[in-house]
C-alpha cells in the first residue's frame, strides 16, 4: 500500500493590532490588542433579518413581572448571617476611641470588623459623612443594626468643605492635602489643558456675538432599585460562592478570593438578575470586602446589602460640574472660538467631565483647562455616559445663547458647526417630528401664564466592543439548543438577543433556544459598562452560532444526499439541502449522544464604534408658579444593526427619563455647615414619576446602513439634557444655568427681568 502523505498544517491566521474600549470600574479606556485578521459571514443587510432588528419581547419579562426572578437581595441560605454598617456622622474626622465591647456581647452578634480594612493606623481619618467605620454580622438584620448603634466611637471633628465655590477659596480646608508633584490652587488637581489662550481671546474679540457664562450640574445619585451588596457563602472550606448585584460577573472572584484567602479559581460569582447599576456596580466594593471578612471570620454565609440611607451616602454618585465658558460666533453662524475652564466635582474622587468643545461640535480656536475640584463628599463613580451629560448641557446651553445672540435658528446654527453630516439628517428628522416651525421666534412670547417652548441638543458616544467574550453553543440530539456565557444581563435585554442571534442562525424561534448566563464558571465576558456589552458579546455569539450551523450541516449531510455543507440551509424550523428537507428535531436525531458544541470568539468585523443622536423637547412653563411641565420629547439615534428594536426604543425612553430627572428635579442637597446630605432617601430625593412623563417619541435612525453592532445605551442620556434646558428658555425667556431647573430659579429669573426692564 502506498504510504499516506502527512497533511500540511493549516496556515495560522494573520494577526493585526486594533484599538478597543476596555471598561475599568465603569470608565472606558482605549487599549491596543492583537486579533485574527479574518472575516467570515456577516450580519447581512439590516432589513433582511427574521428576528434581529424586530420588536422582540424580553424572554425574562414573565419572570420579573411574576416576582419569580431571583435577585441578590432575594438570596436566603441556611445559617445565613446579616451584615450592617456603622457610618461616620462627620464630613471630616479622626477616630479617637473605638469601643465595640458592649456590642460584641449582645445576643445574636457573631462578628464585628473595624475599618479601614488595610493596615490600621493609630488615628483613622474619614473624609466624608457616611464613610464606613465598622461592620457587624448577626443572626438577624435588626440585631446587626442594634449592635452597630451600640458601638461607641469618639471623633476629633476636623474642618470640612462641601461646596465647590468654597473649596476653591484660598482659606478653605484642605480635603486631600497638597500634592507636591502637582502644585496648584487649594483642592485643585489639573487634569488636562489644550490650546492657545491668547489666540482664543483675540478671535473672540472680533466676533459678532459673544457669550460668557457659568454652568453648574449637581452630583446625581444612581437611584438603583436594588442597593449595593452581596451574599458571601463561605464556611471555612476550600471554596466559596458569591451572589453579587454587579455589572461584571468576572470582576468579583479575584477581589473576593483575596479577602477570603482563597485562590481565585475557588470562588464562583453568580448574578442571575440585578436591580440597576448605571455604572455604580463594578468590583466587590467596600460593602463586598466587609461581607467577605465577616463570612471568613464567622465561617458562615453573610448577607450584607446596603440600606437606602447607606446607598445614598456611601455608594457613590455622578460627578457634578462647574464650567466657565466664553465663546464667540459670527453672524453667518460660524463658532469662531471657545475658552473653557472646567471643574470636575467628584468629592474625594477625581470626577469626570468630557472636554469642551463637546465632541459633536467644532470651534475655529479653542482653549480649555480641566481640573478636579475636591470636596468632603463621597467619591464620584461612573454613571451612564460618565462626564458627557455635564459637558453636553453646558455646550448646548452656550450654543443656544449664541444662536439667539446672532439671531439665527438654533437648529441651523448647530448644523453649521457640526463635524459630521449625519447629525444634519438627524436634526432634520427630529425637527419634523416635533414640528420645530411652531417654536417661539422670540423666547417667552405668547399670552397667558402658561408658556410653551422648544429646544434641541446633540450627543455622541463610542459603544465599540472588545475580545473578552467566550461563548459556547450546544445542540442536543433531542433538538435542544443552549447558548452559554458568563455575562450578566443588567435588564438591557442581553438574554433576549443572545437567544435571537442563535435562533436566527439556525432557522429557529427564540423559544427554541435557552440561555445560560451570569456565572463565572461559564465562558469569560466583559463587564457591562461603556455600552460595550452588545458589541463585545453579540459577535462572539454570532461566531459560535455560525460554527454550530456548519458543524450540524457536516453531521447531517449524509441524510441530505451528501449535500455540500455550505449549501445546507436552516430556515423556518427545517434543514434543507440536496433536494431534501428535514424537520429540525428529525435532523438533530442523527447527532451523537453528546450533541454538537461550538465555541465562538469575538470578531472585529461584526461590530464597530461611534454613534450619533439628537433630541428635541417641548415644555410648558407656568410663569406664575415657576413649574415646568414636559410635554413631548423626541430622540433620534443610530447604532448600526439594532439587535432588538423594542429594547433600543426602551433604552431611548429610559435615557430621556433620566435626563428629565437630571434637568428638572434631581440633585444632592448638602448642608454646608454640617457637611451632611439633607435628602438621602426616595422621599426627599426627587425623581420623575409616572405623572411627570411627557409623550416620548424614540426614533431609530434606519438611514444608518452599517451592518455592525454598536452599543447605544450610554448615548441615550446625553442630548436631551440641553434640549430640555433650551426649551425652558424658549418658553419663558429665563436662562437657567444651574441644574436642576426648579420653580424658584424660574421665578427669580422672571423677577430679575422685570427689575431690569
Amino acid at each position: 500500500m502506498p504510504q499516506q502523505q502527512p497533511q500540511p498544517s493549516p496556515t495560522p491566521p494573520k494577526k493585526k493590532k486594533v484599538r478597543v474600549p476596555r471598561v475599568v470600574n465603569g470608565v472606558e479606556t482605549m487599549v491596543e490588542i492583537e486579533v485574527d485578521d479574518v472575516a467570515g459571514p456577516g450580519w447581512g443587510p439590516n432589513d433582511k433579518h427574521t428576528l434581529l432588528n424586530h420588536r422582540l419581547t424580553r424572554v425574562d419579562g414573565p419572570l420579573k413581572v411574576s416576582g419569580a426572578a431571583q435577585y441578590t437581595y432575594d438570596v436566603r441560605l441556611p445559617g445565613m448571617l446579616y451584615g450592617r454598617i456603622l457610618r461616620c456622622p462627620h464630613a471630616h474626622a479622626r477616630v479617637k476611641r473605638f469601643d465595640s465591647s458592649k456590642a460584641a456581647t449582645m445576643p445574636g452578634v457573631k462578628a464585628i470588623i473595624q475599618t479601614p480594612l488595610t493596615e490600621q493606623t493609630p488615628l483613622t481619618e474619614f473624609r466624608f459623612a457616611g464613610s464606613p467605620v465598622a461592620a457587624v454580622a448577626a443572626t438577624t438584620a435588626e440585631l446587626a443594626q442594634d449592635a452597630a448603634r451600640a458601638i461607641v466611637v469618639e471623633y476629633e471633628v476636623l474642618p470640612h468643605v462641601v461646596r465647590a465655590q468654597d473649596a476653591i477659596k484660598p482659606e478653605s480646608p484642605e480635603v486631600l492635602g497638597r500634592d507636591p508633584k502637582k502644585p496648584g490652587e487649594r483642592n485643585l488637581r489639573l487634569a488636562n489643558k489644550s490650546g492657545d489662550a491668547q489666540k482664543v481671546e483675540t478671535a473672540i474679540d472680533a466676533c459678532d456675538g459673544v457669550v460668557e457664562a457659568e454652568y453648574y450640574t449637581p452630583r446625581i445619585h444612581h437611584a438603583c432599585l436594588e442597593t449595593h451588596g452581596m451574599v458571601v457563602d463561605y464556611s471555612g472550606g476550600g471554596s466559596a460562592t458569591v451572589y453579587a448585584t454587579t455589572q461584571g460577573t468576572f470582576t468579583i472572584p479575584e477581589d473576593a478570593a483575596t479577602e477570603l484567602g482563597l485562590p481565585q479559581s475557588a470562588v464562583t460569582a453568580t448574578v442571575q438578575h440585578m436591580g440597576g447599576g448605571f455604572g455604580s456596580k463594578f468590583g466587590i466594593g467596600i460593602e463586598g470586602m466587609l461581607a467577605c471578612r465577616l463570612s471568613k471570620q464567622t465561617k458562615s454565609p453573610v448577607k450584607l446589602m446596603l440600606n437606602r440611607y447607606d446607598e445614598f451616602v456611601m455608594a457613590g454618585n455622578r460627578s457634578g460640574s462647574w464650567q466657565k465658558i466664553k465663546a464667540g460666533a459670527n453672524k453667518d453662524g460660524t463658532l469662531v472660538a471657545l475658552r473653557a475652564t472646567q471643574y470636575r466635582l467628584g468629592g474625594v474622587g477625581q470626577g469626570s467631565q468630557a472636554n469642551q468643545p463637546y465632541a459633536a461640535y467644532r470651534a475655529g480656536e479653542n482653549y480649555r483647562e480641566v481640573y478636579s475640584l475636591h470636596t468632603n463628599e463621597d467619591s464620584s463613580i461612573a454613571m451612564r455616559a460618565p462626564g458627557h451629560p455635564q459637558a453636553s448641557f453646558a455646550m448646548e446651553s452656550l450654543l443656544d445663547e449664541l444662536a439667539y445672540k446672532i439671531g439665527m435658528d438654533p437648529v441651523a446654527f448647530r448644523k453649521q458647526n457640526m463635524r459630521d453630516p449625519i447629525y444634519h439628517r438627524q436634526l432634520d428628522r427630529g425637527a419634523r417630528e416635533i414640528v420645530w416651525s411652531r417654536r417661539n421666534r422670540n423666547a417667552g412670547a405668547g399670552a397667558g401664564p402658561l408658556k410653551r417652548g422648544m429646544g434641541c441638543g446633540a450627543g455622541t458616544w463610542g459603544g465599540g466592543g472588545n475580545n473578552q467574550c467566550k461563548v459556547a453553543v450546544t445542540v442536543g440530539r433531542d433538538g435542544s439548543v443552549l447558548v452559554a456565557v458568563g455575562t450578566q444581563d443588567l435588564g438591557t435585554g442581553t438574554r433576549t438577543y443572545t437567544r435571537a442571534i442563535v435562533a436566527e442562525e439556525l432557522g429557529l424561534q427564540i423559544k427554541d433556544v435557552v440561555e445560560q448566563i451570569g456565572n463565572s464558571k461559564l465562558g469569560a465576558a466583559n463587564p457591562s459598562g461603556g455600552s460595550t456589552t452588545a458589541a463585545s458579546l453579540s459577535p462572539s455569539v454570532k461566531d459560535a452560532a455560525i460554527k454550530t450551523r456548519l458543524a450540524l450541516a457536516e453531521k447531517i449531510s449524509p441524510l441530505l444526499g451528501n449535500a455540500k455543507v455550505d449549501e445546507i440551509a436552516f430556515a423556518s424550523g427545517n434543514v434543507t439541502g440536496g433536494g431534501k428537507s428535514l424537520a429540525w428535531k428529525q435532523a438533530c436525531s442523527a447527532l451523537p449522544a453528546a450533541g454538537v458544541t461550538a465555541h465562538g470568539e469575538w470578531r472585529q468585523d461584526l461590530q464597530s464604534r461611534g454613534v450619533h443622536g439628537v433630541s428635541f423637547a417641548e415644555v410648558e412653563v407656568d410663569i406664575e408658579t415657576g413649574k415646568v411641565r414636559p410635554i413631548k420629547m423626541v430622540q433620534v439615534q443610530d447604532g448600526g444593526l439594532p439587535l432588538n428594536r423594542l429594547t433600543m426604543e426602551s433604552q431611548l425612553n429610559g435615557g430621556m427619563i433620566q435626563s428629565l430627572g437630571m434637568v428638572l428635579w434631581e440633585g444632592r442637597v448638602m448642608d454646608a455647615k454640617l457637611g451632611l446630605q439633607l435628602n438621602p432617601g426616595f422621599g426627599d430625593y426627587k425623581l420623575p414619576g409616572s405623572l411627570e412623563m411627557p409623550e416620548f417619541v424614540p426614533i431609530i435612525d434606519d438611514e444608518d446602513k452599517r451592518e455592525v453592532v454598536i452599543g447605544i445605551a450610554e448615548a441615550c442620556i446625553i442630548p436631551s439634557m440641553g434640549a430640555l434646558a433650551n426649551a425652558v428658555f424658549n418658553a419663558c425667556g429665563v436662562r437657567v444655568r444651574e441644574l436642576p431647573i426648579t420653580p424658584d430659579k424660574i421665578l427669580m429669573g422672571l423677577m430679575s427681568e422685570r427689575r431690569s426692564a
